[in-house]
């Protein structure tokens, strides 16, 4: 058995490429089959791979499975800086991965589910902004442990990011996840766009953190929990 803290890594890597390969997969699928999985089905696709991938994941690393998210709850002090290089490496090499084996296998596809801002830069920067800030949200006051539905998380984080993608998706890609868009990017060799990407879910997750504040009753870090589903998961690393 690996050590805890390359367990944590190895299942980053793994539910992020999951997620990778089945969300964009689903938009590589839907161009090859002249649209049979639709729109619905692509958003429906990856707010079901998110919630599996918590639920799977979850016990060992927390299953951010995004950047934002990391950087997020480290910002909250819900996340040990410690882990944080790491798990941002791991995250985006599962990324890259996915994307790598979608080329493979659909070699001739141009763009492979890269998310492009269809409605100009300038849109796409400030939906992605406000995307990523409500995905925190959620994700912090589901996961807060005094939240009556915690159990839950899992799924409501999940059919929260498929409605978001469902309405955000025709705008800039509804990314949310700096990892999910440069996975396919490197891999197309097209970067012209990529930094709207990068940059505002980042913006976005912190914006979350410090909204997320106001709303507690107090403004103390909560250090007993260090993921998105679980506590103690990174304790005694």
């Amino acid at each position: 058995m690996l050590p805890s803290p390359w367990r944590q890594l190895l299942a980053e890597f793994l539910g992020t490429f999951c997620l990778v390969f089945a969300g964009t997969g689903a938009i590589v699928v839907n161009d090859f089959s002249q649209g049979a999985i639709t729109h619905f089905g692509i958003a429906t696709a990856f707010g079901l791979v998110v919630f599996a991938m918590i639920y799977a994941f979850g016990e060992i690393s927390g299953s951010h499975l995004n950047p934002a998210v990391s950087i997020g709850l480290w910002v909250a002090g819900k996340f040990d800086a410690r882990h944080l290089t790491g798990y941002i490496l791991a995250q985006c090499a599962g990324a890259v991965m996915a994307s790598l084996v979608l080329h493979g296998v659909f070699p001739d596809h141009r763009t492979l589910g890269m998310t492009l801002p269809a409605a100009g830069q300038t849109s796409a920067f400030l939906f992605e902004i406000i995307l990523t800030w409500m995905l925190m949200l959620v994700i912090l006051n589901v996961t807060h442990p005094t939240h009556p539905h915690r159990s839950f998380a899992g799924f409501i984080i999940g059919a929260f990011v498929g409605l978001e993608a469902l309405f955000g998706g025709p705008v800039s890609g509804a990314s949310m996840n700096p990892a999910r868009s440069l996975g396919p990017a490197l891999v197309v060799g097209n970067m012209l766009d990529l930094w709207i990407y990068l940059i505002a879910p980042i913006i976005g997750s912190i914006a979350a953190v410090l909204t997320h504040r106001l709303l507690m009753v107090t403004t103390e870090p909560d250090k007993s929990s260090v993921n998105v589903v679980h506590k103690d998961t990174l304790k005694g690393d």
